[in-house]
Order: C-alpha cells, then structure tokens, then sequence
C-alpha cells in the first residue's frame, strides 16, 4: 500500500508496533507515513517536563497542512518520550502508538485517532501500571484536601482518587463537605 522502503521502522520503534500502525493506517488519512523511515527521530526528553509523549515538527501548522494536502514529505520529526515509559512498556507503546499517528498525518484527537491507537496499543488500566500510578499519587499530594469528611454524617476517609466523591462511603449520602 504504502511501498517498500515503509516496511522497515523507524529507529526506536518496537517492529510489531509498526506492523499495526501499517494495517491500520490508510494513505489517505496518514499522509506522512512513508516519510518517517528517514525523518522521525525518537529521544527520550527531561523528566521533569511532566508530559509522556511530544510530537515535534520542525516547520510551522500553515506549512503542514499544506504538505498534508499536497501528499509532501513533512520535513524532519521528533518524537519525545518520557524516561519512565521505559519501565512500562504497555503505556509506552501506547503513548508511542498516539505520537506516532501525529507524525504520520493525523494531528488532531478525534474519534478516529482515538480507535486507532486502541486497536493498536490500547492503554493500560490504572492498576497495570507502575508509571500511572506514580502520577496519579504526584497529584494527589498536590492537592490541597488529603482526607474527605461528610457533612452529614461526619464519616473522615483518606482521599485515593483525584475527583471529588459523589457520596460518602459509610451513609451513603450525596456527598457534601464538611464547612
């Protein structure tokens, strides 16, 4: 579909990960592919950015999307990951999967890019995952409120998710903090 030189991935990507981008991908919607085999380059970024995955084009939007019309070559792509991801390689596949749908064409999130990187590399769950439950416990201690107290029935709980409770745990009520 795409010609032979596509085949081989690009260095840093995992070659069972590139096979899936190449079923899944369309040429119509994923213009950039056959272009990343000698234009992305992946780098692992400083940690302390916070972020899992950067795409990073060297030309300016109106540039690409007139290179993305046109069917061109989007000139040279960086692929910035997180170090952490190397100790979990199902969330990096997955952040991996997502970066690299932007290097090929597909800038935007929507539904389409959404499927595409489940069928691909879908996301671990919370549980699963060593690097995601760092981040959610960074958070966590972030926030101001480390424990939950009814207003009305005075029930006190450590806080474990981000979000607020909808009800309290022991009466069962609609949940409202205590003034």
């Amino acid at each position: 579909m795409y010609g032979e030189a596509v085949n081989q991935p690009p260095e840093g990507v995992p070659p069972q990960l590139w096979r899936s981008l190449l079923e899944e991908l369309d040429p119509q919607i994923a213009p950039f592919l056959p272009y990343l085999h000698k234009n992305l380059t992946l780098t692992y970024e400083d940690p302390g950015q916070g972020r899992l995955g950067l795409t990073r084009f060297e030309i300016d939007l109106n540039e690409l999307e007139r290179r993305r019309r046109f069917k061109m070559g989007p000139g040279a792509i960086t692929i910035l990951l997180h170090p952490d991801l190397n100790g979990d390689v199902a969330l990096r596949d997955h952040t991996l999967a997502h970066e690299l749908l932007h290097a090929s064409g597909i800038t935007s999130h929507n539904s389409t890019h959404s499927r595409i990187v489940d069928e691909i590399a879908p996301a671990p769950r919370l549980k699963d995952s060593i690097v995601l439950q760092k981040m959610r416990q960074k958070v966590l201690e972030s926030l101001p409120e480390r424990t939950w107290i009814c207003g009305n029935c005075g029930h006190a709980w450590e806080r474990r998710r981000v979000t607020k409770p909808t009800r309290c745990p022991k009466c069962a009520r609609p949940f409202q903090k205590d003034s």
